[in-house]
């Protein structure tokens, strides 16, 4: 049975506010999810991890990566790079200045949720605003 495609302007996509220094758009398919995540410098991102595969592409400024558990390994990914979180890897993220990014996620997120988002929205860290 043929699929048909879908074609999006990220212009038109709802933009959801989930804290005051973060809001992102969705884009879902059926096998991965595209999101457009928009971060003010200082905003923190806490210690997370999710059985889904993820590429960060850093379109505008920077992002400062804490990988594994112990948070040991810190990358910093900036505009035309690309991080890879492979399954289960333990990460955190602090934008350097204000920042887009695109996120890929396989498969899509579940826990974009309103649940998920409430619980987003109670633990992003906007004590590092600038």
């Amino acid at each position: 049975m043929a699929q048909s495609v879908t074609f999006n302007r990220w212009k038109e996509v709802e933009l959801e506010q989930v804290s005051p220094l973060l809001s992102r758009k969705l884009l879902t398919g059926q096998r991965m999810m595209l999101a457009q995540v928009f971060l003010k410098k200082g905003c923190v991102v806490p210690r997370h991890q999710h059985e889904n595969e993820q590429y960060t592409y850093i379109l505008e400024g920077g992002l400062r990566f804490w990988i594994g558990e112990d948070e040991k390994q810190v990358i910093d990914v900036m505009a035309g790079e690309v991080l890879h979180i492979p399954s289960m890897v333990w990460h955190k993220a602090e934008a350097l200045e204000d920042t887009l990014d695109l996120d890929v996620f396989d498969p899509p997120r579940q826990d974009r949720s309103e649940e998920h988002t409430s619980e987003l929205q109670s633990r992003v860290d906007i004590s590092y605003a600038v």
